[in-house]
């Protein structure tokens, strides 16, 4: 097969949140559009629980691309004709069958540097536990979690100050352009990204766990830096917080200066944001 400018390859993708809406902006933008999209299934939302379609269903309607939202991953569901799947943050574990399915392989965007972070966690991961360098991994995808063969890696340092958003957003643009620049290689025995692939160091493997919403709470007098970087991984969610009188104060802004976690301000349970200082007396 070869890939070339006026030949792109015929590709599926896969992904539910925002996180993969923006990865498909970034191929649309470079000329890259998916033949399928799959997504989860429209959820119920809001006071009044109305269906609410994902970011990537929303995505596939406005460019007019075929879109199937299963309940169950069903192999005769999918085209056979199909050179290549592209899953970003899809919800789901794909059966092996349906991974094999296309006939070059399955690639995922991955916020870490693989073997590192495998998992659901990746990009809060790496700022809780105070790391200075992260990265991106596009994987050949396998029936283990995120344990397929390395196709293209790039590292960035963390800013010290770095929340998740900020730094999510940076991993997803370097995530979607490392693609483009696989989708744009040429095919061929000698050169092609996915002909190879540099098998991971299991011995080197560590895992996230998705987060949930206790992992918010703090305690005031633990370590200062461990504090921060729990604010800066958790600052949309599920935010950080410590409990006075049984109920939770959200904390909504705060700084490390002079080893010292300082509080600035705080949302108080049922309450609105208010000043620390304020909160204290």
């Amino acid at each position: 097969m070869t890939n070339s400018p006026d030949k792109k390859l015929n590709f599926v993708f896969w992904g539910t949140p925002d996180v993969a809406r923006e990865s498909l902006e970034i191929l649309k933008q470079s000329g890259f559009l998916p033949s399928l999209i799959i997504t989860s299934p429209d959820r119920e939302s809001g006071r009044g629980l109305r269906l609410q379609a994902s970011p990537v269903a929303i995505f596939a309607e406005k460019n007019n691309i075929p879109c199937l939202k299963p309940d169950k991953l069903e192999t005769e569901k999918f085209t056979n004709d199909v050179d290549l799947f592209i899953v970003v943050a899809y919800g789901k574990i794909i059966p092996e069958n349906i991974l094999n399915i296309p006939k070059i392989c399955s690639l995922n965007i991955h916020y870490s540097l693989l073997p590192k972070y495998r998992g659901a966690s990746p990009v809060e991961s790496a700022i809780l536990n105070g790391d200075n360098i992260t990265g991106v991994t596009i994987q050949k995808m396998e029936y283990k979690m995120d344990a397929g063969a390395i196709v293209a890696q790039e590292k960035i340092e963390i800013l010290p100050n770095e929340k998740t958003p900020d730094l999510r957003k940076r991993l997803i643009k370097i995530g979607g352009e490392l693609l483009v620049k696989i989708l744009k290689t040429p095919s061929a025995p000698t050169n092609s990204p996915f002909t190879g692939g540099e098998k991971q160091d299991e011995s080197q493997a560590t895992f996230c766990k998705k987060i949930k919403k206790e992992d918010g709470l703090i305690d005031l007098a633990d370590d200062a830096i461990k504090n921060y970087n729990k604010f800066r991984a958790y600052t949309t969610w599920p935010r950080t917080f410590f409990l006075k009188e049984n109920k939770r104060i959200i904390i909504t802004d705060a700084i490390l200066e002079n080893k010292q976690f300082i509080i600035k301000k705080v949302v108080p349970e049922s309450k609105k944001e208010i000043k620390y200082e304020d909160f204290l007396k």
